[in-house]
C-alpha cells in the first residue's frame, strides 16, 4: 500500500518535526495504550500485543526498540523480513488486542476473530483500525542473556522460564496518524 492508499484511510504521514513535536508520547503510547507489533506481506503475516519498549534516538536515526520472546509466531516474520509496525489503537479496541496477545497466529486467524483489517504499507503489515502506525526497518537484532542482568531482580521476575526476549533495533522510517 502506498502512502496514497494510507490517505484514503484516513491516515498521515508525520513530518520528522511532527514527530519530535511532543504530541508523540511513545510512554503513553507503548506502555499505557498497548500496542501491535506485525510483520510480514500479503504472502503471510502475524501481529502480537506488546506493551514494552523504546522510542528515542540511536545511531543518528529516529528508532524504537521492541523486544520478543524466541517462542512467538510474530518472531518469526519479524526475523525473516526488513520492515516492521507498532500499530497504536483507541481504547475501544482494547478487546482486540487482548486476543492478539493472548492466541497465537499458528492457531487461530487474528483478522477474522478480532474484525481487524490489515493493510499493507511500505513493506510490510499494519491494520486500518489503527490510530498511529510506525513504520521500523530493522539495524539490529541482540538476544538478552541472564548474564548481563545488572538488576538481577528483573531477571527473576521476568524470566522464570529463561526464555529471554531478542531486542530488535529499528529505524522509524515513517509515522502515520489518524
Amino acid at each position: 500500500m502506498s502512502n496514497s492508499n494510507m490517505e484514503s484511510l484516513g491516515f498521515r504521514k508525520l513530518s520528522a518535526e511532527e514527530i519530535e513535536s511532543g504530541s508523540f508520547n511513545p510512554f503513553r503510547m507503548i506502555g499505557k495504550d498497548w500496542m501491535l507489533v506485525s510483520a510480514g506481506d500479503e504472502n503471510g503475516w502475524n501481529t502480537m500485543t506488546a506493551s514494552w519498549g523504546f522510542m528515542g534516538v540511536m545511531w543518528g536515526k529516529q528508532a524504537v526498540t521492541t523486544v520478543i520472546r524466541p517462542q512467538r509466531y510474530t518472531k518469526e516474520f519479524i526475523d525473516s523480513n526488513e520492515y516492521f509496525t507498532l500499530s497504536f489503537y483507541d481504547e475501544d479496541m482494547r478487546t482486540a488486542l487482548a486476543y492478539c496477545g493472548k492466541y497465537s497466529g499458528r492457531d487461530v486467524d487474528k483478522a477474522e476473530q478480532t474484525g481487524l483489517s490489515p493493510v499493507f504499507v511500505d513493506g510490510t503489515t499494519a491494520f486500518e483500525q489503527a490510530k498511529t502506525v510506525v513504520v521500523c526497518r530493522k539495524m539490529y537484532a541482540q538476544p538478552m542473556g541472564a548474564e548481563f542482568f545488572t538488576d538481577k531482580s528483573a531477571d527473576e521476575q521476568w524470566y522464570a522460564n529463561k526464555d529471554y526476549h531478542v531486542a530488535y533495533v529499528a529505524e522509524i522510517v515513517g509515522v502515520y496518524v489518524k
